[in-house]
């Protein structure tokens, strides 16, 4: 029987991600495919890798935690289960910077109006 069934797709739209991945380390870079591969997998994704972001319109965080280190990765869902990547920032505050979340909006309204 096949186990390997993915739940989502994840793909990136434009270089917004690309960029940013390109500029980490290789144990970040890991970690990061790491997660993705987990939340492509999972059923039920745990809010520790996968959070909707609070009074976002259908925005949710990748969490990529390596060391002290914290990432997080903009996404959104398109069509029920592909996950299209925003782009992403390397977190050092409680809470996510609201530039941040305004540029994942702004891509995210960019992607439907292209599509």
């Amino acid at each position: 029987m096949e186990q390997n069934q993915k739940h989502r797709k994840i793909i990136f739209f434009k270089n917004y991600f690309q960029d940013f991945f390109e500029k980490q380390s290789k144990k970040v870079k890991a970690k990061i495919v790491w997660t993705f591969e987990l939340i492509e997998d999972l059923e039920r994704v745990p809010e520790t890798y996968l959070k909707h972001l609070e009074n976002t319109e259908g925005l949710y965080e990748i969490r990529v935690q390596t060391g002290s280190d914290i990432f997080r990765i903009f996404c959104f869902f398109d069509k029920g289960k592909l996950i299209v990547l925003a782009h992403g920032f390397q977190k050092k505050t409680q809470k996510t910077p609201k530039k941040e979340i305004d540029q994942a909006l702004k891509i995210k309204a960019e992607y439907e109006s292209e599509k």
